[in-house]
């Protein structure tokens, strides 16, 4: 199942079976059948249905969203070697980690938000009838070292739209990575038919806002005194990317 993809059940038994597993990102069968209270054999039915329809996959009796493979890239540069592949269950404590670490640096907002959003949920991709995610994490040696992430809206007048975040650890910077992980989810965005994508950035950020622009993005709005960060207002910078 492509993450854009309608979402369409003819069966509400069927539906809560989905939303129960998406919510929960990998749940045992019967947690899922005892929670919904249903029948063995009905349930068995509907889980059938759901696999055979490209909604669910089972692996060793537990249930997960059964979102399409994205390819994985392998980069290597200055004798490191990174690979750029979506983001899985597995990997949601890393990817807080991550982005904790980067949100710390006290100048990015709204990867902050993403952290605090994912660690509440505990799921790392998401799709629902509301509101969608995809994220993408660069690896070292199997390690989170970062991360680009778009937030993507249902509503149909903000559908061709993305709120995209990106962010690397400050030791892994310098070395193109993060250029690849931007471009990794900029093309995936395209490639899904988005015509633009957001980023907002505190105006003391200047690496960030340097970073962006020189990929092409622009500033369309800055709204004053948005931000107070340690007793002082910042200025928050709206940069935007037209696909």
């Amino acid at each position: 199942m492509e993450l854009t993809d309608d979402l369409e059940f003819d069966n509400e038994d069927r539906k809560d079976i989905y939303a129960y597993v998406e919510r929960h990102g990998t749940v045992r069968e019967n947690e899922v059948r005892r929670a919904l209270n249903l029948d063995p054999e009905a349930f068995g039915s509907h889980v059938t249905i759901l696999r055979r329809d490209g909604y669910l996959r089972k692996d060793n009796k537990k249930l997960q969203v059964a979102y399409q493979a994205e390819d994985e890239e392998t980069h290597e540069v200055d004798g490191t070697t990174y690979t750029i592949r979506a983001a899985s269950q597995r990997d949601l404590s890393g990817l807080i980690d991550v982005i904790r670490e980067v949100a710390e640096e006290g100048t990015y907002i709204e990867a902050e938000t993403v952290a605090n959003l994912i660690d509440h949920e505990e799921v790392v991709l998401r799709h629902t009838e509301v509101r969608s995610r995809m994220v993408f994490v660069a690896c070292v040696d199997e390690a989170v070292v970062g991360w680009v992430h778009l937030d993507l809206p249902e509503a149909e007048k903000l559908a061709h739209t993305a709120v995209l975040t990106v962010g690397l650890l400050s030791e892994y910077r310098g070395h193109g990575i993060g250029s690849a992980l931007l471009e990794r989810g900029v093309r995936w965005a395209r490639d899904h038919d988005y015509e633009k994508l957001y980023n907002s950035i505190p105006a003391t950020n200047d690496a960030a806002i340097g970073f962006l622009e020189a990929h092409g993005w622009e500033t369309e709005a800055v709204r004053s005194d948005h931000y107070k960060i340690a007793g002082e207002y910042a200025d928050e910078v709206m940069m935007a990317d037209f696909l």
